[in-house]
Parts: C-alpha cells; sequence; structure tokens
C-alpha cells in the first residue's frame, strides 16, 4: 500500500481522514493523497507508451459515425465493470484509433476504479519472451508471463502483427487460456478482420490460428472501428492548431 504524504494538510502523513457522522459516530477514510499516489504506481505499473500517455475518452474526436458507436461502447464498458465478465476485442484497419480507446479505457479503470492494468504491445512481449531464452539474459519467460497472468486487466496491442508460427500460436494460447481459466480480464487490438473487405487480406484466423480465435469468441466481446484514418484527422488538426 503507498505511503501517505507526509506534508498533505488533511491527514498529515496518516493517510487517513476522520469523519463524523449525523449520529456523533466517527470514521476513517482513506485521503485523497493516498488515492494519488496509487493512481500514480498503477500507471507507472500499466507500462502504456509515452506516445498514448494522454489518450482518453475526452479527447477522442470521432470522426464517423464507426469511431463515435466504439467510443460510446467502450464509454459503457468502462462505467460498468467488472459488471461483465467478458473482456474486448478492437477490430479494424490501422489509424482508426482503437489504441487510443484502448488505453482510454485502461486509464479509466486506473483512475475511477483502482484496477491494476497491464498493456503490452504484441510485437514486443513475444521479442522479450524470445530474448529469456538467450542464456545471457536476466529474465526468464516465466518472469515475463508471470506479470501477465497475474495483472487484473490485460491489454494486447495489435493482435496478429507477428507472422504465425507455431511458436507464436502456443504461446498466445498459453497466455490467453490462463486468463480464460483464471477469470481474467484481457483486451485486444487488431487490424485484422475476420471478413476482410479485399480477398487478399489476412483474417485474424490466419494471423493467430484457429483454436485461439475460437477462445477469442467465448471471452471477448467485439467492437468495429471503420471509417478514414484517425491518425491523420489528428496530425491535421494538430498542425491547424500551431502557430
Amino acid at each position: 500500500m503507498p505511503a501517505a504524504a507526509a506534508d498533505c494538510p488533511e491527514c498529515h502523513g496518516a493517510g487517513y481522514r476522520v469523519l463524523e457522522s449525523p449520529d456523533g459516530r466517527s470514521s476513517a477514510v482513506p485521503c485523497a493523497c493516498r488515492q494519488g499516489e496509487r493512481e500514480g504506481s498503477l500507471m507507472d505499473q500499466a507500462r502504456i507508451p509515452r506516445r498514448y500517455h494522454r489518450c482518453d475518452f475526452e479527447n477522442f474526436d470521432g470522426i464517423s459515425p464507426s469511431h463515435r458507436s466504439a467510443k460510446q461502447k467502450i464509454e459503457k464498458y468502462a462505467r460498468e465493470y467488472p459488471a461483465m465478465e467478458s473482456g474486448l476485442l478492437l477490430m479494424g484497419p490501422p489509424g482508426v484509433g482503437k489504441t487510443h480507446l484502448m488505453v482510454a479505457l485502461i486509464r479509466h479503470l486506473i483512475h475511477q476504479k483502482g484496477v491494476a492494468c497491464l498493456f503490452y504491445d504484441f510485437q514486443d512481449l513475444l521479442r522479450e519472451i524470445q530474448n529469456s531464452y538467450n542464456p545471457d539474459s536476466k529474465t526468464s519467460e516465466l518472469g515475463i508471463l508471470q506479470p501477465l497472468f497475474a495483472a487484473e486487466v490485460l491489454a494486447l496491442d495489435d493482435l496478429g502483427a507477428r507472422k504465425p508460427t507455431i511458436w507464436v500460436e502456443e504461446t498466445l494460447t498459453h497466455i490467453i487460456s490462463t486468463r480464460y481459466n483464471d477469470m481474467k480480464t484481457t483486451l485486444f487490438t487488431t487490424n485484422y478482420l475476420d471478413s476482410p473487405l479485399r480477398n487478399d487480406d489476412s483474417t485474424l484466423t490466419d494471423r493467430i490460428g484457429e483454436r485461439v480465435r475460437s477462445r477469442l469468441h467465448e471471452m471477448c466481446r467485439v467492437v468495429e472501428i471503420s471509417g478514414k484514418d484517425y491518425r491523420e484527422h489528428v496530425r491535421k488538426a494538430d498542425i491547424r492548431l500551431r502557430p
């Protein structure tokens, strides 16, 4: 449990404030300074890349009906968590704002509900696991996987980005099945659809295997996002705002 701020004018470092009820009873409640430190600690532990530190629902500027619909669904999920028993799978082409919305959800869960979350780019995760096999590495495969198993909410970004191999499918199956069996919430984004717009595009099943895709059907609600490139929209807005 994080320590309270020693110079806090409300609790003077105790970490708690005493509240008096109308009937004369008193009770101790956590001070806001302790809550702030806990939120900071959870944000550090979440491993959100610096590029996405400011992503939230308020600054997601939906530019199409699909963007606005996806935002509404994910905001509803955030408000209701943990009442539901499923994760989320955000599907759509590159640049439509999937990662922004997933990080916005993580930030809401941390700041509003004190939920421990962990963010990983799928390719970076596989790279870390592979590097753990190096004799000179100071980490082990179990040391990397254990935080993924333990996190209350795990967010895997860009699922299917790595070329599918037997090792990739087995590793992904191990992570997903462990969390599914432990009833832990998992969030995913992917650029691959179940029914691509073009015949020569890979499906999500092509990229992660039929067994993993089947498990995702069991454990996730699907939110599809389409429309114009959200990142291009944001870049143009930034340019217009520059002096």
